[in-house]
């Protein structure tokens, strides 16, 4: 049997769900494109402090599709308490710095540190080129930097309307070349799921990333978030998520997959709190006629933190990634199969 390419796109949280469903399948070998534009906690600090490229995103990659993923995230994240340079900062990310530094190479402390870990599969930073990622909303104002985006001040804030990169040192931010040649060799391409703004499309907007993407023949699927997040998607609809996505790609996507299982009204009621609601998708509507929808029971409900079941996401990509890609379709799978490697 042929192992499959898959590429997913992506960073921070979502990434990591999604990588450890993947792990889950077997014949698949998985490439994860990772945003660099990090900039809050602990991976701000070192990027400010020592001009690194932002290591927190790469490092949630790292454990997630590491066979030693528990052990690893017991060690990795740990954070430091008692020296005063330390403080604050996790041993993962402490350790991915000093395997870079030492290296002189981002890129290769990276595999590094997988090596160490017994990575399945391949772990490329979008770009190697520092830059800080700029919000520009619709009343003309500015927002400097990914943290800043991310964690809105106040109860008001207009919508955004366009993000853009800055570089630090060079005139230009180019790709990754492995990157341009993993999208080149995919079999499919998984984006998302996570902050649409600040995780997905901040990968999308690096210079030579639309032209990888517009030469390859492989189908390229979304994975729609579960609920929408006040400063960045207030008020979408699951169209609207895709509208924006396909702005950027220049092109439809061959399909999108999403949770139909509401969470219960506690939960929804706690996330209203927070101006944060269940992203809905009204499959009736013509306009996703070129698209496939594949919907189903995706939920985990677990620590008050609504996110995609890994499991769940497991048997429903293993299903997809089973059949010949791209077959138009829609399905909704409300209760997946398990797959066999789960």
């Amino acid at each position: 049997m042929k192992i499959k390419q898959i590429v997913t796109i992506g960073g921070g949280t979502g990434q990591y769900v999604l990588l450890s469903a993947l792990k889950r399948i077997k014949g698949i070998d998985i490439s994860a494109v990772v945003s660099m534009v990090d900039s809050g906690g602990s991976t701000g600090r070192l990027r400010d402090e020592l001009g690194i490229l932002p290591p927190g995103d790469v490092l949630k990659c790292i454990l997630a599709l590491s066979p030693r993923r528990d052990m690893a995230r017991s060690i990795f994240l740990k954070r430091f308490k008692k020296d005063r340079r330390l403080k604050g900062h996790n041993a993962g990310n402490m350790l991915l710095t000093m395997l870079s530094r030492f290296t002189g190479s981002f890129p290769t402390g990276i595999q590094a540190l997988a090596e160490i870990l017994d990575v399945r599969g391949t772990i490329l930073p979008v770009t190697i080129d520092p830059a800080t990622l700029v919000a520009e909303l619709t009343d003309g104002s500015r927002i400097y930097g990914e943290h800043a985006i991310d964690m809105p001040r106040g109860t008001q804030r207009e919508k955004i309307r366009d993000v853009y990169l800055v570089p630090h040192h060079n005139d230009t931010i180019s790709l990754y070349p492995p990157v341009a040649a993993a999208v080149g060799r995919a079999d499919a391409i998984l984006i998302g799921p996570g902050d649409l703004f600040t995780s997905i499309v901040p990968n999308l907007i690096v210079p030579g990333m639309i032209e990888a993407m517009a030469a390859t023949s492989a189908p390229i699927y979304y994975l729609l978030n579960i609920m929408t997040k006040f400063g960045e998607t207030h008020q979408f609809k699951g169209r609207s998520f895709v509208k924006e996505l396909e702005s950027k790609l220049n092109r439809p996507v061959t399909g999108v997959i999403y949770n139909t299982c509401r969470p219960p009204r506690a939960m929804l009621a706690a996330y209203e709190q927070q101006k944060s609601e269940f992203v809905q998708i009204e499959s009736a509507n013509p306009w996703w006629a070129r698209r496939q929808l594949i919907g189903a029971d995706l939920l985990e409900a677990a620590g008050n933190i609504l996110r995609h079941h890994p499991d769940k996401l497991a048997a429903v990509l293993g299903q997809i990634l089973e059949r010949p890609l791209g077959v138009a379709a829609q399905s909704e799978l409300t209760e997946p199969a398990r797959h066999s490697s789960l």
